[in-house]
């Protein structure tokens, strides 16, 4: 099981704060979006999160979250008053920083990750088809768009499933192990090495390989 850096109970509050974070920057102080996100990764704003920093998960709103960021990187441009900002709708930028956080808190990867992979612009344009959707369908949209980038890393789990000529879903089937979850397994959004015994042996026997070349060790 994955192991988190905070409890599920705090991951609304975190969401809703840094929805608020990246509209106040974007919307209050006319920052482009990509570059506070680059100040948020670069501020360890960021970093506090994906460890469950008290301070930045439950001891801050939205607007101070997005002031310690200005702060940390020294930025001093047309900061906002934070009395003034009053938001009635969400936009964008809000519903884009604030399924930023749940895809962080699912997956477990790091902001810095995600961004190599996905420019937060791209999640902002991801806001008419899927911000009334689901979580999870979001969740499914950045998993398969990391796959495709993520080519050139495979885990042994997503090479030994190719050469056996078995698609995910029969291999599921085989198997009994829940289609996304081997999906992430294989994408390594979930760490395949904390599975359960069951889990690997019949991985591996409907691969027809031994328990260890199914896990993810560093030799």
């Amino acid at each position: 099981m994955m192991t988190r850096a905070y409890d599920k109970f705090f991951l609304p509050g975190v969401m809703k704060n840094l929805g608020f974070a990246v509209d106040f920057a974007v919307n209050g102080c006319g920052l482009a979006a990509d570059s506070f996100y680059d100040f948020f990764i670069a501020s360890k704003v960021a970093k506090g999160i994906e460890e469950g920093s008290p301070l930045f998960v439950c001891g801050c709103s939205g607007t101070e979250l997005a002031l310690s960021v200005f702060e940390r990187v020294g930025f001093s441009g047309n900061i906002a008053s934070a009395d003034s900002f009053v938001r009635f709708e969400r936009s964008p930028e809000y519903w884009a920083g604030w399924i930023l956080a749940f895809y962080q808190w699912e997956t477990n990867f790091s902001f810095l990750k995600i961004r190599d992979f996905v420019s937060f612009s791209q999640i902002i344009n991801m806001y008419e088809p899927l911000h009334e959707a689901p979580q999870e369908k979001f969740l499914d949209v950045m998993n398969d768009l990391i796959r495709q980038k993520d080519f050139e890393k495979k885990t042994n789990l997503h090479n030994l499933r190719k050469a056996s000529g078995l698609t995910q879903k029969e291999l599921s089937e085989l198997t009994g192990v829940n289609l996304r979850t081997l999906q992430q397994y294989e994408i390594g959004s979930k760490d395949i090495n904390k599975a359960s015994g069951q889990t690997i042996n019949s991985l591996a026997r409907a691969l027809h390989c031994n328990f260890y070349d199914v896990m993810e060790l560093s030799l």
